[in-house]
């Protein structure tokens, strides 16, 4: 099965960790969002598509990405975001976004992650050195046992 995951990470790099955690676990092909030629999607039979959440929604840019996408049937896609809160609720929009697309999602993965976006940066933020280890193993847990299922 060949694999690509593409994301967004904008301020700390929390959603490329996942993201990079997740491809060295299946040896999957893996490129920012903004490396990605749409029409290369096609080649793959399982695309991630990872983002941070800003005010409790995906990267705009990885959206409008998606929206440039070639209409697709039959791919398999899964969807992961990091953001302070670590809502799995989050990662329904970027699902939602990717279905509505043509593709198939299999699977959705979340997790906390450091903010210090606002006036969380005043308090010095919240989740310091998240995404940790254990996340970063869930992550790589999530990922294995989809590949598994298919």
């Amino acid at each position: 099965m060949k694999v690509l995951i593409t994301y967004n990470s904008v301020h700390r790099g929390n959603t490329e960790k996942i993201a990079k955690t997740i491809a060295a676990a299946i040896d999957a092909d893996i490129m920012k969002y903004d490396e990605v030629d749409g029409y290369n999607i096609l080649d793959y039979d399982l695309i991630g598509f990872g983002s941070g959440i800003y005010y409790g929604k995906p990267n705009k840019e990885l959206l409008e990405f998606i929206d440039e996408l070639p209409p697709v049937k039959s791919r398999k896609a899964f969807v992961f975001t990091t953001s302070g809160k670590g809502n799995p609720n989050y990662t329904s929009a970027l699902a939602g976004k990717v279905s509505l697309h043509g593709f198939k999602v299999i699977g959705e993965f979340s997790c906390k992650a450091f903010d210090a976006w606002g006036p969380l940066k005043l308090i010095g933020g919240i989740n310091k050195g998240r995404p940790n280890t254990d996340d970063l193993n869930a992550a790589e847990v999530f990922i294995k046992g989809l590949i598994n299922e298919e």
